[in-house]
């Protein structure tokens, strides 16, 4: 199992302080850093407390020994790390984990993708280091990562890709995002069951009112138990399934960008205003169907521009 380096906790307020005086006493380097309640270093492992949460990151080699001999004894009061399957046994239980990929993007598909557990994958999926895709910033350690979890023994997988023409189109049709993710959700949760029959519970991030994913589910779905929850992807069926959803989203800007000649960047920023001016300048509207999410602002900023311009 490779050496765990990085790892992030929820704190108390309480914790939060407690853990500052500890750092502080052992002669950690304070710095500042955006979001952060406070920074620290030392050797080769770096603590950073994000104000939202709060929460802490810890990362770098030495990671696993300051979680098991300070955080954990010190500042949690309880032994959490390689006991998993203690604290959390229904990881290990069979279901289905969902999660997608690309839905705050302009640019690209919306993708949602599915993975089922028994206690073996969950363990394998654990072992190889499967984590919310949100937490690796590297996309060659995403792919290295989605290759990994295909290999699994005994996992089975499904994929729905919603390419941005389909996507503007589904979208116009259900009305709004929350709609249209229910039903990718529940598509890839049907298709799933196909696969495992007798699987008895998914488990997905809430992004609405938790009866809209209930309804747009089919026959088999219907009998499944479905929870869905915030912070889901700490679950290692949804973890593995936002691996793999990024892993194709990430995919398939690189390839149309390659084909288009023009960067398509991930999120909403100045560079994908910038870029989507240029294809529009050259194949208008229909252009940007073809790549981005309509509904976005960035649409009427980009129409705006070129009215400018003209």
């Amino acid at each position: 199992m490779p050496a765990l380096t990085s790892y992030t906790k929820p704190l108390t307020q309480a914790q939060v302080d407690k853990l500052k005086c500890l750092l502080q006493q052992r002669g950690f380097t304070f710095e500042t850093k955006p979001y952060c309640l406070y920074a620290a270093s030392k050797g080769k492992v770096n603590v950073q407390v994000y104000e939202k949460g709060p929460k802490v990151l810890i990362q770098g080699k030495e990671t696993e020994d300051f979680i098991t001999n300070t955080l954990e004894p010190e500042v949690l009061g309880v032994a959490e790390l390689g006991y998993e399957e203690v604290h959390h046994p229904e990881m290990y239980q069979p279901h289905i984990g969902v999660d997608e990929s690309g839905k705050g993007d302009y640019f690209g598909p919306l993708v949602i993708a599915g993975v089922y557990v028994d206690v073996n994958v969950a363990r394998s999926l654990r072992e190889i280091g499967a984590v919310d895709s949100k937490r690796i910033s590297s996309d060659s350690k995403i792919s290295q990562l989605a290759q990994a979890i295909r290999s699994v023994p005994g996992l089975s997988w499904q994929i729905l890709q919603i390419n941005p023409e389909k996507y503007n189109e589904l979208f116009t049709k259900f009305g709004n995002l929350n709609r249209l993710l229910a039903w990718g959700h529940a598509r890839v949760i049907e298709t799933l069951l196909e696969k495992v029959p007798d699987c008895p519970q998914a488990i997905s991030d809430q992004f609405a009112n938790p009866t809209v994913l209930q309804r747009a589910l089919q026959t088999r779905g219907r009998t499944i138990d479905l929870i869905q929850r915030t912070k889901a992807e700490s679950d290692p069926a949804v973890a593995a399934a936002s691996i793999l959803a990024r892993d194709a989203f990430v995919k398939w800007l690189k390839k149309t960008s390659d084909e288009l000649g023009i960067e398509l960047p991930k999120g909403v920023s100045e560079k994908v205003k910038s870029n989507a001016c240029l294809i529009f300048s050259r194949a208008g509207q229909s252009g940007l169907n073809r790549v981005a999410k309509l509904h976005f602002k960035t649409t009427a900023e980009v129409s705006d521009h070129s009215m400018t311009l003209s």
